[in-house]
């Protein structure tokens, strides 16, 4: 099927939010567990993701962040995606871009769930969006019948 290829970083990247989903359990899992035996008895019953933000340390919270910023940006490029390939524009340039798009994702993901640093993070989120933006501009043209 013409423009295709554009579905294989899709898959990607949700593959992707499921190594982050299992990274964040293997950290946060045993932080509970180590709290409920510490100092809050209780802290594996009922606590909600806001009261953990607080209690657990930031490095395992860093996992968790980044799996629900994956759940941000991310669903445009899988709608963008899934445009260009039923209009036959998925694959060549534009799978190109998609590709890079999940490769920042993952650097992204990658930094922010063990060095934080907020500038290079800011700077990896930046360039992801400009190819999502690059690709949403692609989608555009191709359905407005702009070229």
């Amino acid at each position: 099927m013409i423009g295709m290829d554009i579905l294989k970083p899709m898959v990607a990247l949700m593959a992707w939010t499921m190594v982050m989903w299992v990274w964040m359990y293997v950290t946060r899992i045993p932080a509970i567990g180590k709290m409920e035996g510490q100092n809050a008895p209780g802290a594996d019953v009922g606590w909600t993701g806001a009261k953990l933000e607080g209690a657990l340390p930031p490095s395992v919270q860093w996992k968790a962040h980044n799996y629900n910023h994956l759940h941000e940006a991310p669903t445009l490029f899988y709608a963008v995606c899934l445009v260009l390939a039923v209009i036959g524009q998925g694959s060549g340039v534009n799978a190109t871009i998609a590709w890079t798009y999940v490769g920042l994702r993952v650097a992204h993901s990658i930094w922010q769930a063990t060095v934080n640093r907020v500038m290079v993070r800011f700077a990896l989120f930046t360039l992801s969006t400009l190819a999502l933006i690059a690709l949403i501009l692609h989608a555009g043209i191709a359905v407005f019948g702009l070229v």
